[in-house]
């Protein structure tokens, strides 16, 4: 960033107004898995139970974010980017308000993954719109920008449930939602998608991403490249408690402080591999490297000796730390493909490795039960970064292209 003008394009509404929709996003996402154990108890939940019970929650909700995925990513290209910002976060506030109001776990389960559909429109939309509006030496720094206050809400929502009921921090998280709504008015539409429009291009039709190897190909590279990335929340930081006592840990360990500095330490992490990108100009090598932190961190998460609380939510923001290419992640995939199909991308792909939780946990479960929770979680996360790694490897760099372009049949 060399001049003014260049640090108030960065500071632009739009690009202020999509963070503040992923922050918002991040705080109903994660609010799940800090007010699990209290939200599960309230409900009638016995306690052996609770971990059962979490992972079939964590499911529906993961499940919700793949269809949503798909849903919100062809509209964003077929409508636009701005009607996914305002349906997506006007479905996922009114779910949070009802989760509020639950009294069964059937209910729960309803809610959690009416929500997981609306969570799932939000980063893809925001990143593709500030991709597409900010010029090209400036992208790296908006996304990760975008990410790096985003992935702040786990805090707010960490500390609104320590504060209040668990309902009620549901329903606070809906009502900043609702909040976002009045703020997304002053927004434009992007002008790269609405000279296409202008066009008459086809926009966001799957087959053309399908049914063209080359592109296909990409598309599912861009996904397994944060395979580890949600081994890391989904499991080892969800289900942090329960590894804490594996670990012989005798202290008490709160699942909502174990969310918090791991996404304190996502957020520091995004905005080093964001920044690190431009200045090296790759995106590809910030990754590869991120990657190494990972498997590093999760092997300090399971292996290093501690004795205190303290060191172990250390641990938990090393962790964030070493998966800090999140934002890095979607980028790539927003900046892969032409504007017909960019939000499709876009928002797919951070869903649909969300929804590799699903698969991740079931594997987990497995060797969990063969060789313990400790070498389980190692096996996994050697497997994800292999998958991540291959991954990395069919996707093109993308840190100076240009993104005024279509995908054509």
């Amino acid at each position: 960033m060399s001049s003014r003008k260049d640090i108030k394009l960065l500071f632009s509404v739009p690009v202020i107004v999509a963070a503040l929709g992923y922050f918002v996003d991040i705080y109903d996402l994660l609010l799940f898995s800090i007010v699990r154990i209290p939200s599960l108890s309230a409900l009638g939940v016995p306690t052996d139970q609770l971990f059962k019970q979490g992972e079939f929650l964590l499911q529906v909700q993961m499940s919700g974010l793949l269809i949503g995925g798909l849903i919100w990513g062809i509209m964003g290209d077929k409508r636009g980017r701005l009607s996914v910002l305002f349906g997506s976060i006007l479905m996922y506030s009114l779910a949070n308000i009802g989760n509020g109001f639950v009294t069964t776990v059937g209910q729960y389960a309803l809610l959690r993954f009416i929500a997981g559909v609306g969570l799932a429109g939000e980063l893809g939309a925001g990143i593709t719109l500030v991709s597409e509006i900010l010029p090209t030496r400036l992208r790296g720094y908006g996304t990760a920008l975008v990410a790096t206050i985003g992935l702040f809400g786990a805090v707010l929502a960490n500390f609104v449930a320590k504060g209040f009921d668990w309902q009620v921090a549901y329903w606070i998280g809906g009502g900043l939602g609702l909040l976002l709504l009045i703020a997304r008015i002053s927004v434009m539409e992007s002008g790269i998608f609405l000279k296409i429009k202008q066009e008459n291009v086809q926009r966001g039709n799957l087959l053309q991403l399908v049914g063209n190897w080359t592109r296909l190909k990409k598309f599912i590279g861009c996904i397994f490249i944060g395979t580890p990335i949600w081994f890391v929340i989904g499991v080892l930081i969800t289900f942090s408690p329960e590894f804490a006592k594996t670990m012989g840990l005798s202290g008490s360990i709160d699942a909502g402080n174990a969310v918090m500095w791991s996404y304190i330490g996502l957020a520091v992490g995004d905005l080093t591999s964001g920044f690190t990108s431009q200045l090296i100009k790759s995106r590809k090598k910030v990754v590869l490297i991120f990657i190494g932190l990972t498997i590093t961190t999760v092997c300090i998460y399971l292996f290093y000796p501690i004795a205190s609380v303290t060191a172990f939510y250390v641990k938990c923001f090393l962790l964030g730390f070493g998966i800090g290419y999140w934002a890095l992640f979607v980028t790539i995939g927003a900046e892969q493909f032409g504007t017909n199909l960019r939000s499709t991308v876009a928002t797919t792909v951070p869903n649909f490795i969300r929804g590799t939780v699903i698969p991740i946990t079931l594997l987990f479960q497995y060797l969990r039960g063969q060789m313990g929770m400790i070498n389980g979680a190692l096996v996994v996360i050697i497997i994800t970064s292999v998958i991540a790694v291959i991954a990395l490897s069919v996707v093109d760099e993308t840190y100076s292209k240009e993104l005024n372009f279509v995908e054509l049949d």
